[in-house]
């Protein structure tokens, strides 16, 4: 048997099939780096449109884990894909450096009691190595970035920003001194910002507490009785029972109907729609003798269980009676609702109690609880209540609470004198800060669109930004006092200003060290340096001020604002409503654009990632197993508006959708072998038909995954690729060019045409996935045939694929019914193949039973239509003339019959054809393959 082989333009190529990108990938960010490619794009996108990505700064705390890789991910395919469109779109990452978890991190390894000066250098050091290792971990993910000039907020420009930035809103009028309830950690030791607030189950002492009457001439009169028939006592129900020894008032609701219940031994004032429910609790009978509304018992007062002294009660909305007595006892110190109530009822700063210190044990002087830590007091306070004849009712419950998200301890509410940013404040000028920030909302987009509401509700209702913290390793708050009246020195912005100069020069350290006469000369006697520090969340919330604008200026033709913003779902109540807050107060307007979220990961059970469950999936050990592109690639394919499932199982599902857009790239570039587009490319009115269908298929793709990447759907970007690869590409166009690619003659224009074809597809394809698949795109650009520059991101989307002429007789709807023929004909064969009937496909005759319109259709192909079906013949008969045992398919009008042809093999191209052998210097081989070999070659139209 002669070996035709050489014959053959079989496809060859140096890419290989084995990916083995965890070697690979390393090797690819070392040539990028080489090669400076971040450079590169900044150099080449000069004078382009900007978009701007400004990056929400991860925590300089500990290693990476599978959500900072979906978040860099998701970022670095959008700053790709907008590259690719034409814009010049810098991305620049960012650490966020201060805070307790770092300053705890350095006391638990050096000791609490250490001079502040050193744990501040200590924080600082160990904020500078964590940010190393975690920036390799992104580095290694194949985010391009800015990576040799990160910025961080404990850059000494960055911290001097800060203040500057608190100096504007302290000109604006926006910032106060006062006295009000916030979350308090006992463990912090400081004011919690609403976002480092969680929520837990804890269980709670509840208990029923009677109040003694002082005013009984008034609450006989309130319920419209000559006198009282006996003792009476108001309930009030309360889950802290460590809160009483700081009662101050009573609140009820004004519009709500009050009972007074006859018990036998007193009389007890209750909501009256809860009386039957508070009696059973308390097992007792009674018998409603009046009832009065809750706005007649204004300001009627009761004794306090066991100290000398009143609580009045005030009138107040928030009451509710949905569990409870419909009464609520007053602790202005540790509500905010208490508080609000008690101001607005006249009670200044100086008369509200606070007994509770900093570290959760009450002052000692205290009576009967001094010196006690709050939650071990609680049983004491409820046998004190038991003792005095106060106690109805003690139960334990278990209820969600608010806990410390670092510490996972209960808080408390506590009323100290912090920092404020006012949201109703009116500043100087315009309108107030809740009014600027619900207007930006407005004006902002989001994606999902379900975020605006969220944010909305969040700061229509959110109380005043606490932004004050009594820590070591934070940007200082700035401000002198006056010893005498506590007023802010009247040059205070004045003042800032220099501090934020010694700042930039020296770091945080220089207000700390400063001797306030340096600044205030002789004032200085009269005036108090203050020693606290900015919320964490005001240092992040304000890079869009001096970072933006300042340290990593990234200027933008419509001002100050950022085109997106993209952090995780939890940043509604972080990130982006600090930076909302402080862009809304200095500048008027939010800092971005557009807000993207995305939610968080959870294994294929939908449980949350947990090292004690075992399902923790870690970047780094994807990366070297399976490689950073197969991590890349299931973000790109997970709707990222809910919980993104991740697993083993999962991951490995990504890497066969992996596999099949390789080996794609593969057939691709294997049969451009021999291929020079400077030499061979062909235009498109000399290309074949379906080669022109592919190539205008592939446009119509493109524009529809370049509208994807704008709208931010990277799933369906995934999906058209993938099933492109899969469909019309593997499953039908790939499989009919193969003959024609491998058994014509190598220079003919039916070979070049495709190769043209092909040439167009992979550089289009090639762009497709770059965003995505980063390191195998740039792997697949270095064997494109042609002369090229170093990466494909220096380029933008392939703008050499056209369109099909509107009067082109194949028509698009024309290979669309050609497809479905060919899928109905494949089904029949795999039947027979599977029933051992025939062995491969080019062993099938196929016969097409068809309505005249389809009939017509295919016709146009002529000879070629067994090309196209992949069959040694293919006839075309009447629908009328099938047979009885014809195959019905799922074609409309389309019957077809399949037999075994009885003709011998072609050696060369398979096809069993009558006339094999019938040339006799070529008896194995058919009289097309001949021709190729020594003829003018066959010649093809459509296929």
């Amino acid at each position: 048997m002669t070996d035709y082989k050489a014959t053959l333009n079989l496809p060859d190529t140096q890419f290989p099939m084995k990916a083995g990108l965890p070697q690979r990938e390393p090797q690819i960010l070392q040539r990028w780096n080489e090669i400076g490619l971040y450079q590169k794009l900044r150099a080449q996108g000069e004078g382009r449109p900007k978009f701007v990505l400004h990056d929400g700064p991860p925590y300089a705390n500990g290693s990476i884990h599978i959500g900072h890789a979906v978040n860099k991910i998701l970022k670095d395919i959008i700053t790709r894909s907008k590259t690719l469109s034409g814009f010049d779109a810098p991305y620049v990452p960012g650490w966020d450096c201060h805070g307790l978890p770092i300053e705890h991190k350095v006391e638990t390894t050096f000791g609490k009691n250490q001079p502040s000066d050193l744990t501040r250098e200590r924080c600082r050091t160990y904020a500078g190595e964590q940010i190393e290792g975690q920036k390799a971990d992104f580095i290694r993910l194949g985010v391009l970035g800015d990576w040799d000039n990160p910025y961080k907020t404990m850059d000494f420009a960055n911290e001097a920003g800060e203040i500057r930035a608190l100096a504007e809103m302290v000109k604006q009028g926006f910032v106060f001194k006062g006295l009000k309830p916030v979350n308090w950690c006992f463990d912090c030791g400081s004011a919690l910002a609403e976002a480092e607030v969680e929520y837990q189950d804890k269980k709670s002492e509840a208990i029923d507490v009677a109040f003694v009457v002082e005013d009984a001439d008034k609450l006989a009169a309130a319920f419209g009785l000559a006198s009282l028939p006996k003792a009476a006592s108001i309930v009030i129900w309360t889950t802290t029972p460590w809160t009483i020894p700081a009662n101050q008032a009573l609140n009820v609701h004004p519009e709500f109907t009050y009972a007074l219940v006859d018990t036998g031994e007193r009389l007890l004032l209750l909501a009256e729609e809860l009386v039957e429910g508070c009696l059973a609790r308390y097992g007792l009978q009674g018998e409603v003798i009046a009832t009065a509304q809750g706005a007649a018992l204004e300001l009627i007062r009761f004794r306090h269980p066991f100290y000398e002294r009143f609580a009045p009660v005030y009138l107040a909305e928030y009451v509710e009676v949905s569990a409870g007595t419909g009464v609520v006892h007053s602790a202005p110190a540790y509500g905010e609702d208490d508080f609000r109530s008690c101001k607005s009822y006249g009670m200044s700063n100086d008369d509200i109690l606070s007994p509770v210190q900093s570290n959760g044990v009450y002052v000692t002087d205290l009576p009967f609880f001094g010196g006690q830590f709050i939650w071990k007091a609680n049983p004491a306070i409820v046998a004190k209540l038991e003792e005095v004849g106060a106690l109805l009712k003690h139960e334990a419950i278990q209820h969600s609470y608010m806990h410390c998200w670092r510490h996972k301890t209960p808080l408390i509410y506590r009323a100290t004198a912090q920092w404020f940013v006012g949201m109703d404040k009116q500043p100087n000028e315009g309108n107030t800060l809740r009014e600027r920030a619900l207007a930006a909302i407005e004006q902002t987009e989001f994606v999902p669109a379900w975020g605006q509401a969220r944010l909305h509700s969040m700061i229509a209702g959110r109380p005043d930004w606490c932004i004050s913290r009594q820590r070591n390793w934070g940007v200082p708050i700035p401000f002198f006092l006056h010893k005498a009246s506590g007023e802010l020195h009247r040059r205070t912005a004045e003042l800032m200003e220099d501090v934020a100069k010694r700042v930039e020069q020296e770091g945080i350290e220089a207000w700390f060290k400063l001797d306030a006469a340096e600044l205030l000369g002789d004032e200085a006697a009269d005036y108090d340096k203050i020693s606290d520090t900015l919320d964490v969340w005001f240092d992040s919330g304000t890079t869009h001020r001096h970072v933006m604008r300042g340290s990593h200026p990234m200027g933008h033709d419509s001002g100050p604002r950022a085109d997106l913003y993209l952090e995780g779902s939890d940043q509604h109540r972080g990130w982006f409503h600090s930076s909302l807050l402080t862009g809304a107060a200095i500048d008027g307007h939010a800092p971005y654009k557009e807000l993207l979220t995305h939610g968080f990961v959870v294994d294929e059970n939908g449980r949350k990632m947990s090292k004690s469950m075992g399902n923790v999936v870690a970047p780094q050990e994807v990366n070297d197993s399976l490689g950073a592109d197969i991590l890349r690639l299931w973000v790109s394919s997970t709707d990222y508006s809910g919980e993104m499932a991740v697993s083993k199982l999962i991951l490995q599902r990504s890497a066969d959708s992996y596999r099949r857009i390789r080996n794609t790239a593969r057939f691709l570039l294997s049969n451009l072998s021999g291929f020079d587009p400077v030499q061979h490319l062909l235009p498109a009115e000399d290309m074949l038909a379906l080669d022109r269908w592919a190539v205008d298929r592939a446009l119509l793709l493109q524009r529809e995954i370049e509208e994807a990447y704008d709208s931010y759907r990277f799933w369906n970007v995934y999906q058209k690729v993938h099933n492109f690869c899969v469909q019309e590409l593997g499953g039908f166009y790939l499989d009919i060019i193969k003959d024609r690619q491998y058994t014509t003659a190598a220079d003919s224009v039916a070979r070049r045409s495709c190769q043209s074809a092909l040439y167009h597809i992979a550089e289009a394809l090639v762009r497709w996935i770059a965003p995505v698949l980063s390191f195998t795109a740039d792997e697949f650009w270095q064997y494109l045939p042609g002369e090229r520059n170093e990466s494909v991101m220096l380029n933008g989307w392939y703008q050499g694929l056209s369109e099909l002429p509107q009067d082109f007789e194949l028509s698009r709807e024309f290979w669309e019914r050609v497809m479905a023929v060919k899928v109905a004909v494949n089904k029949e064969m795999e039947n027979l193949r599977a029933a051992k009937a025939i062995g491969g496909n080019l062993q099938a005759e196929v016969t097409l039973y068809a309505e005249d319109s389809l009939i017509a259709d295919l016709n146009k192909l002529g000879n070629e239509l067994r090309f196209v079906l992949i069959t040694s013949t293919a006839s075309l008969a009447p629908l009328s003339a099938a047979p009885d045992d014809a195959v019905v398919t799922e074609v409309a009008g389309l019957k077809l019959k399949v037999l075994k042809s009885a003709h011998a093999k072609c050696a060369r191209c398979w096809h069993h054809r009558e006339d094999v052998g019938v040339k006799p210097a070529h008896p194995e081989i058919c009289g097309r393959c001949v021709d190729n070999i020594e003829g003018a070659g066959e010649v093809r139209h459509y296929a």
